[in-house]
C-alpha cells in the first residue's frame, strides 16, 4: 500500500506552498545520492518524497489526491496517474523537473545527472495528446476496456541524429554573466539542440522537417468504475515522440466523457430512478421489474405505497473510486393519476369520494417531501 504523500514530506493537509517547497528540499537533502551512496533505502525515500513533492506542489493534482487518494492516479491497467511516471520516478525526471530545489544545495549528480558532461543533456520529452472517451453508466458501473485508435507523432524508421555541433554532446552551453559579486560562469541548456546533445543527421523521404512522421496505433485503455465526468486519466508514452536522439514519448490524456442516461440519474457514487405505477398498483402493491446500472432486478411494492416514497437499494449504484464502498440505487416512487376516464371508471371513484380508505390519513411515518429531501442530504 502506497504511503500518504502528506506523511511522506511530513505536512499536515493544511499546509501552504511554502512550507511544502520546504520540506521537500529537507527530505531531498536527506536522502541525496550523494550523501547516501549504494544506500537502496535512502534512494526509494528519495524517490518517494519527489513523487509526493511533485502531486502537492501542483494544485490541480493535489486537490484530486484530496479528494479521491492514490486512486485518482493510479487508475487501473496501465494508467500512469497525475503524479509523475505512475509513482515511479527515476532519477532523470527528478532531477530535470526538480533541479531548483537541491540545486545550491552543494551536491553532484547521481548516475551522471549532476556533473560532468551529461549534467545538461536531456531527454527531450514529446508533446502530450488529448482525446475523449464517452462512457455510459454502465461502463462507469463497472469499469470498461476502450480501444481507441490515436494519431501520434514518431520518429521515421532511418532516421538519424548526431552530436550537436554547438555543445559538442553535453546539451549546455557556458554563459559569462554579471552579477553584483562580479563576472560569473552559468550553464544553460543549448538553444541549437535544445538540451538534449544531438541534432538531425538523416531525414527519410516521407518524414517532415523534423524527421517525424504520423503514424496510426490502436491503444487499449482500461479504465476503473467509479470515474466522473471531466476526469483526466493519463497513459505513459503513448503520446507523440520528440525529434531528439534521446526523445522520450509523452503521455495520452484520457479525458471522461458521461453519456446522459435515459432513465436513470448521478449523484456523486448514487443513482436515483423515478418510478411511475398506476393508483391499482399502489393500492394492491406486487413486484415489479427495474432496470439497474448493474442489470434487471425486482422491487417489492407494498399495499398503499404513497406517491414519494423512496426504496433504497443498497450498494447498487457507482463503486466509489478510492475503494471506500459503493453507491446505493434509489427509487422514487410516483402513483400516476390517470388524465382520461371512462364513464365507468368515474362512477367508481364518485361512489368513493366519502369512503374513508379514500380520504389522505398520513400517519407520523408518512413524511413529508422536504422532511424526505432532509433525509437525503443529512
Amino acid at each position: 500500500m502506497k504511503k500518504d504523500y502528506y506523511e511522506i514530506l511530513g505536512v499536515d493537509k493544511s499546509a501552504d506552498a511554502g512550507a511544502i517547497k520546504k520540506a521537500y528540499r529537507k527530505k531531498a537533502i536527506q536522502y541525496h545520492p550523494d550523501k547516501n551512496p549504494g544506500d537502496k533505502e535512502a534512494e526509494e525515500k528519495f524517490k518517494e518524497a519527489a513523487e509526493a513533492y511533485e502531486v502537492l506542489s501542483n494544485d490541480d493534482k493535489k486537490a484530486k489526491y484530496d479528494q479521491f487518494g492514490h486512486a485518482a492516479f493510479d487508475g487501473s491497467g496501465g494508467f500512469g496517474g497525475f503524479g509523475g511516471q505512475g509513482g515511479h520516478m527515476n532519477m532523470e525526471d527528478i532531477f530535470s523537473q526538480f533541479g531548483d530545489i537541491f540545486g545550491s544545495g552543494g551536491f553532484g549528480g547521481f548516475g551522471g545527472f549532476g556533473s560532468g558532461q551529461s549534467q545538461g543533456r536531456r531527454s527531450v520529452k514529446g508533446t502530450s495528446l488529448r482525446i475523449k472517451v464517452n462512457l455510459t453508466l454502465e461502463d462507469i458501473a463497472t469499469g470498461v476496456e476502450k480501444k481507441i485508435k490515436v494519431k501520434r507523432k514518431i520518429q521515421a524508421p532511418g532516421v538519424t541524429y548526431k552530436t550537436c555541433p554547438t555543445c559538442n554532446g553535453t546539451g549546455q552551453i557556458v554563459k559569462m554573466v554579471s552579477t553584483m559579486l562580479g563576472k560569473m560562469q552559468t550553464a544553460v541548456a543549448c538553444d541549437t539542440c535544445g538540451g538534449s546533445g544531438s541534432v538531425l543527421d538523416h531525414k527519410p523521404q516521407g518524414a517532415d522537417k523534423d524527421g517525424m512522421i504520423l503514424q496510426e496505433e490502436t491503444v487499449s485503455i482500461k479504465i476503473p468504475a467509479g470515474v466522473a465526468d471531466g476526469m483526466q486519466l493519463k497513459v505513459s508514452g503513448k503520446g507523440n515522440e520528440a525529434p531528439s536522439k534521446n526523445s522520450v514519448p509523452g503521455d495520452l490524456l484520457v479525458v471522461i466523457q458521461e453519456l446522459d442516461h435515459e432513465t436513470l440519474k448521478r449523484e456523486g457514487d448514487n443513482i436515483h430512478l423515478d418510478l411511475y405505477i398506476s393508483f391499482a398498483e399502489a393500492a394492491l402493491g406486487g413486484s415489479k421489474e427495474i432496470e439497474t446500472v448493474t442489470g434487471k432486478v425486482r422491487i417489492k411494492l407494498e399495499e398503499g405505497i404513497q406517491s414519494g416514497k423512496i426504496l433504497r437499494l443498497k450498494a447498487k449504484g457507482i463503486p466509489s473510486l478510492n475503494g471506500y464502498g459503493t453507491g446505493d440505487f434509489l427509487v422514487h416512487v410516483n402513483v400516476w393519476t390517470p388524465k382520461k376516464l371512462s364513464k365507468e371508471q368515474k362512477e367508481f371513484f364518485q361512489n368513493n369520494l366519502e369512503d374513508p380508505n379514500f380520504k389522505p390519513a398520513p400517519s407520523k411515518s408518512d413524511k413529508s417531501f422536504f422532511e424526505k429531501v432532509k433525509e437525503m442530504f443529512s
